[in-house]
């Protein structure tokens, strides 16, 4: 069984906006002089690009017998059935479904998602929602993980 690895990279339009925002510091600091426009653009790019890289950086796994999901690290022999969710059913867990004891890593451009129960008695999280690109492997990974 290979390992499932998952990286929710942030949109590429995104990217632009991080452009965009350069472009404003830019026009913003304009008056002062060549020199301070040239440095609110790259400052404001850096800033705007980091902001995007640091969303755009969570990383699901499951690997070593434990899902792995942004910081939180989740034996498998704790979670119950994976359900994949399609566009419109992920839409209604994260919004008005959703248990605000549940575990979320959601990203909303990322349309599908999957939902895993919590079987652990001592653990209060009724569910885990993962945002996911491919959920039925997904899904099928911590089946085969779990069995």
């Amino acid at each position: 069984m290979q390992p499932y690895e998952e990286r929710l990279t942030a949109p590429r339009s995104w990217w632009v906006v991080a452009v965009l925002v350069g472009i404003s510091m830019a026009l913003i600091t304009l008056p002062l002089g060549s020199v301070p426009m040239l440095t609110g653009f790259v400052a404001g790019t850096a800033l705007a690009a980091i902001a995007v890289s640091s969303y755009g950086s969570a990383r699901i796994r499951v690997v070593g017998g434990a899902l792995v999901a942004g910081d939180a690290r989740i034996p498998v022999e704790a979670l119950g059935e994976a359900r994949v969710l399609d566009a419109e059913e992920a839409r209604a867990w994260r919004t008005h479904k959703a248990d605000v004891r549940a575990f979320m890593l959601l990203r909303g451009y990322v349309p599908t998602a999957v939902r895993i129960e919590v079987t652990d008695p001592d653990d209060p999280t009724p569910y885990v929602y993962l945002s996911t690109r491919h959920p039925e492997k997904l899904a099928a990974a911590v089946a085969a993980v779990r069995s």
